[in-house]
């Protein structure tokens, strides 16, 4: 049994540890940071889980007669030490004090505020400004039919999908959710088919009964169906949405009135790319470590919420023609006028993050301070909407007529909250003067004290004639009139004074209306801040009316600011507006590599190229070519085109017409799983299996090197294979295929859709230049010695694998039964070449040589003559 479990057996608690257990209790699995004065403490296991991830010491207190582990911190080191053990793995439950301690009470109230985990926070040090915090919820039935639903605490998504166990991979690989929620009896089932590795969390069976699900977004949305939602037939999403409810509230999330809608996932809107793809074109991380991502080249959003967007648009580029051109003529819109453009981004500098500052609105989480910033962003947006109304694009005009000032929310936080309102209730100085009389007079009296008892003093001299009149204060008896024996004055004392204290120098006394000034003073600060506190609270309340078109206006502010960030990167990188249609065909003229192209060195410009493919008459590109000549390149460079031109924006390239693609497949560069028991062979046929069984007509594959990882000529066979399948296939899917094969040039001569390339090159005194420019034809020569030798290759080897090649070259028509008797000797480094062939020779048995044998000995001695 842990000590964490004996902790509840003990029978002498002190009240503080009988109050610990029963917050303890409420989320065992949770590391419970209990606030006790100005720590945050932590006990049994918990303090030996806090003491070893935050590094902080570990002791213990007395527990009714023994002792317990303890482990704490300050309550200001909160915002250092919480991200810590979140990121360590933990579950943390924050309890806090609910009312200040008293001299009547044993124990003051507490209860737990907050729970966080990997996919539950509102804690700004935990999330990434340009990155949503998904937590995920799946299920899968007895048919493996699987459903996935998404939800961000922190900006108020909540989507929801069914289909394919592959598909639910395919969605969790592209939201990346921190955390995932699942059915504790198939818990382990599940996460066999997972693809990655995420950290879940199990909850009871019952919690995702279909009946508990439905009934709890109905009461969540306050409908009687789900049908206004398009989901009311997909039991299995309902299902993951209802659990993921529960969930949240039972981590003290009450009120989740900002997932005000919940959308379903469609598989057909969005162009599909797996992993691989993802990863192997570098859209969101590169795959080296000082490499950039097309991300990083393309966001230059200028509000957190944009760059969340933009992240989304290219991992889910549209397929929908009408939508893609709605968003190109917006952005064709500002490039034509870049006087509106400049005018949108002047009102979007310094605009923060508003969707998730109004995402903390219904949870009551939002302070003073993010409540003026929702006014002053209030401000821009009435600004906006009257630059915007200069924009010709549907797009834009739509986002105009969408953007609510919310002009009575502005007042109404203008009238109340300080201009330097502070960052914590706890702080004061929240409301402002004249807004409560109340108020007003407590901050007059706080900030008056010290002339309003002088004015009591003055007054009470003049009334009494006591002219040595004195004011004091002390623990005791508080705030007193003291009158001294020198002047004689104790005559004069009205009957109205009460006396307090005899003094051997005089004598003290209260009045009525010191005692109530005294009241007022000492109670004026706790009061104000018990009164702006509620005030505040009731603001809260009231934004709740308006959290329907705020939230509509982050989402536009997001649109906006992805549309412009397109714009400015068309603008300073050249690029031009490609011709997005329903056609089976890409044409691209002078296409470049839109990140390639930014991370060359000062004065080196980027070689582009012109690519064509259709399904009729060029469905497969075979592209041949040395290492380092850029063939892998040109194939990311055709898919990221596609994939940009159908996020709506303009693209690195003279001109391009791009037919729509629906899926895009790349099988480029090697992607080892030894760690999982995988070869780089075996990885690699994986992910081209999943290709080969996934195609569409409108898809583009894009394939390196296939076969690379076995010997040569079942890497051939393979190749040959491979590329026979996607051209016999009824989809006839777009194809670049990659290849150091030189042998597949021959599939062009009877598979008429099959057309050869290669990247040119030049050599000049056995050196190698490499041009980057497809051009026609197959390739003879794959140039690996001479890059071999430009990466500084010692000479002696570089020697011997000339001399080797060569030999092999001339041994292309030799018999296989001859050839098996040849073997070619180590190449030694000699200065006497003459005495190393003498050797050689003397060497040869010439009773058994045969004339083949004999022919090809010379041939050899021939070429290392050569070069020598």
């Amino acid at each position: 049994m842990s000590k964490q479990n004996l902790l509840f057996e003990i029978k002498a608690l002190t009240p503080l540890m009988e109050q610990y257990n029963e917050m303890k209790a409420k989320h065992p699995d949770a590391i419970l940071l209990y606030r006790v004065g100005d720590f945050y403490e932590t006990f049994g296991e918990d303090a030996i889980k806090s003491s070893s991830a935050l590094g902080i010491t570990l002791t213990s207190r007395n527990n009714g007669g023994s002792n317990i582990e303890l482990a704490g911190f300050p309550f200001h080191s909160l915002d250092s030490y919480l991200p810590k053990l979140v990121r360590a793995g933990y579950r943390v439950a924050i309890c806090e004090q609910l009312e200040k301690p008293s001299k009547g009470k044993k124990i003051v109230k507490r209860g737990i505020t907050d729970v966080i985990t990997p996919g539950v926070t509102l804690d700004n040090k935990l999330l990434d400004n340009k990155t949503n915090n998904y937590l995920a919820s799946v299920v899968v039935n007895e048919h493996n039919c699987a459903a996935v639903s998404l939800a961000d605490i922190s900006t108020g998504e909540f989507l929801v999908s069914e289909g394919s166990l592959d598909y639910i991979n395919k969605i969790l690989q592209t939201f990346k959710p921190s955390e995932i929620i699942l059915p504790r009896s198939k818990k382990q089932m599940i996460e066999q088919f997972f693809e990655e590795k995420y950290y879940t969390y199990p909850l009871e069976d019952w919690i995702f009964s279909e009946s508990f699900a439905y009934k709890k977004l109905l009461t969540h949305f306050d409908v009687i169906n789900l049908k206004g939602f398009g989901i009311e037939e997909f039991k299995l999403a309902q299902i993951a949405a209802g659990s993921i409810l529960y969930y949240l509230e039972s981590n003290e999330n009450h009120n989740l009135k900002h997932l005000s809608n919940i959308s379903r996932l469609i598989d057909t809107e969005y162009l599909w790319m797996d992993k691989f793809t993802i990863r192997n074109l570098e859209l969101l991380q590169s795959m080296h470590h000082e490499g950039k991502a097309l991300i990083d080249v393309m966001d230059l959003s200028l509000t957190p919420m944009g760059s969340r967007l933009l992240k989304k648009w290219i991992v889910m580029p549209l397929i929908n023609l009408d939508a893609i051109k709605a968003r190109q003529n917006a952005v064709e819109n500002l490039f034509q006028n870049t006087d509106l453009l400049n005018e949108i981004q002047e009102q979007f500098k310094s605009f923060g993050d508003l969707e998730r500052v109004i995402s903390k609105i219904p949870l009551m989480r939002i302070n003073p301070r993010e409540i003026k910033y929702i006014e002053k962003s209030l401000i821009k947006i009435r600004l906006l909407k009257i630059v915007l109304k200069k924009a010709s694009s549907e797009l834009i005009i739509h986002s105009e007529l969408q953007l609510d000032p919310c002009e009575g929310l502005i007042e109404k936080i203008q009238g109340q909250i300080e201009e330097d309102a502070p960052n914590s209730i706890s702080k004061g100085g929240i409301i402002k003067k004249g807004f409560n009389e109340e108020i007003d007079e407590l901050k007059y009296i706080l900030n008056h004290s010290k002339d309003l008892l002088l004015n009591i003093q003055k007054e009470e001299a003049l009334k009494t004639g006591i002219t040595n009149l004195k004011i004091g204060f002390n623990s005791v008896f508080g705030y007193f009139l003291e009158v001294t024996n020198k002047y004689k004055h104790l005559d004069l004392i009205p009957d109205t004074w009460i006396r307090k204290q005899t003094m051997s120098t005089g004598e003290r006394y209260v009045t009525d209306e010191l005692k109530k000034l005294e009241v007022k003073i000492l109670g004026a600060e706790e009061k104000l801040l018990a009164l702006e506190e509620e005030l505040f609270k009731q603001l809260i309340l009231d934004i709740h009316d308006f959290l329907a078109p705020l939230q509509l206006n982050a989402q536009t502010i997001s649109l906006l600011d992805c549309i412009q960030s397109l714009t400015q990167l068309a603008l300073t990188s050249n690029y031009s507006k490609p011709q997005v249609n329903e056609s089976l065909s890409i044409k691209i003229s002078n296409g470049r590599h839109p990140v390639i192209e930014k991370q060359l060195p000062t004065g080196e410009s980027y070689i582009p190229n012109d690519l064509y493919l259709d399904t009729e008459d060029q469905q497969i590109i075979m592209i041949t070519g040395p290492n380092m000549s850029g063939k892998s390149a040109i194939l990311r460079q055709t898919a990221v085109l596609c994939i940009m031109a159908q996020m709506g924006s303009f693209i690195p390239v003279e001109s391009a017409e791009i037919g729509i693609v629906d899926r895009i497949f790349t099988r480029v560069g090697a992607s080892d799983n030894i760690s999982s028991g995988e070869s780089t062979f075996m990885v690699e046929m994986n992910e081209t299996a999943s290709i080969l069984n996934n195609l569409s007509p409108r898809s583009l594959v894009l394939l390196d090197e296939i076969g690379r990882g076995t010997s040569t000529y079942d890497g051939i066979s393979i190749a040959w294979a491979i590329a026979e399948f996607l051209h016999a296939s009824i989809h006839k899917p777009k194809t670049l295929f990659a290849t150091h094969y030189h042998e597949l040039n021959d599939l062009s001569s009877f598979l008429n859709r099959i057309k050869n390339y290669h990247v040119a090159t030049k050599e000049f005194d056995k050196t190698v230049l490499f041009l980057r420019k497809l051009v026609p034809g197959g390739s003879e020569h794959s140039f690996g010695i001479h890059v071999a030798k430009m990466a500084g290759m010692p000479e002696i080897v570089i020697r011997n694998a000339e001399y080797k090649l060569a030999f092999l070259e001339s041994q292309r028509n030799t018999p296989k039964s001859d050839l098996k008797l040849i073997s070619i000797e180590p190449f030694k480094e000699s200065t006497n070449l003459s005495e190393e062939i003498v050797s050689d020779l003397l060497k040869i048995d010439t009773q058994t040589l045969s004339p083949i044998e004999a022919l090809l000995k010379i041939h050899e001695f021939q070429i290392k003559l050569r070069l020598k």
